[in-house]
């Protein structure tokens, strides 16, 4: 296994995706979540509806006439909101994802294996998860928008006789309520997807300075004991190894000796 300066280099500190702040982010996303849909059920109970009425004129025959069942009020606030929460949602889980995402080095996972079946695996899951976000969340804000529409052509002069009147088929609001509780949790799941690649980067990385750590240390030839060399006036240099080696012979011992006599 080669040994670069990149391995050895000191990699900087990515951001976690494991954070407190990204569990909150989550938390608060699905918490929204239901909170979209409990607003899109209310919304559904209280639309409006319209009651039909014949009556006939002089002259002019049978004539049908429709009256709003109420102003239209009450569904109108609970599906802008219901719209304003659910786009805040998905803002809030994208963006810290996508900050994290450009502020963190690129996953080895990806970066260095991106033919193996894990890279390839989660990499089309993240993809999948993205796609079906927002088109889930796309496909949510436009049947709010529908409603918010046709609830607000009849705010004012709601009880009066008309010709014409435009009313939300029934279970437009129940889908968008689910659809956007489903948008919300396929965003956790792509939380969780890019959560998943970085512990799988961190738990290569560690291992290869493992296998580097170990291989520096068996590569490492092993250190010769220190010495000095001590002159004297009569005597010739004498070479003297660190006092906490000991002698490997007898005669080793016997010739230290001699010297030291010698020296007195």
């Amino acid at each position: 296994m080669a040994v670069t300066h990149a391995d050895l280099a000191p990699s900087h500190k990515s951001i976690e995706l494991g954070s407190k702040i990204g569990a909150f982010s989550t938390i608060l996303s699905i918490l929204f979540g239901f909170l979209c849909f409990i607003l899109c059920v209310f919304a559904e109970a209280t639309r409006s509806e319209v009651a039909w009425s014949s009556g006939a004129r002089k002259g002019k025959g049978e004539r049908y006439e429709c009256v709003y069942s109420g102003s239209g009020k009450t569904p109108l606030f609970c599906a802008v909101s219901a719209f304003a929460i659910l786009a805040t949602a998905v803002v809030i889980e994208h963006t810290y994802i996508l900050v994290v995402i450009s502020k963190s080095t690129p996953p080895d996972l990806v970066t260095r294996q991106p033919d193996s079946a894990n890279a390839k695996r989660i990499a089309w899951l993240a993809g999948a998860f993205f796609v079906a976000t927002w088109t889930c969340f796309a496909v949510a804000e436009v049947l709010l928008l529908v409603g918010i529409s046709v609830e607000s052509g009849h705010l004012s002069k709601w009880a009066i006789p008309r010709s014409g009147c435009s009313v939300i088929r029934q279970g437009l609001f129940s889908a968008a309520g689910v659809i956007g509780l489903v948008t919300v949790f396929l965003a956790a799941g792509l939380y969780l997807t890019a959560l998943r690649a970085q512990r799988l980067s961190q738990e290569q990385d560690n291992l290869r300075r493992q296998v580097l750590d170990t291989a520096i240390f068996y590569a490492t030839p092993p250190r010769s004991p220190p010495r000095s060399i001590r002159t004297t006036a009569a005597a010739s240099p004498m070479v003297r190894y660190n006092h906490n080696e000991e002698p490997q012979s007898l005669f080793e011992l016997a010739l230290n000796k001699s010297k030291r006599r010698t020296m007195v």
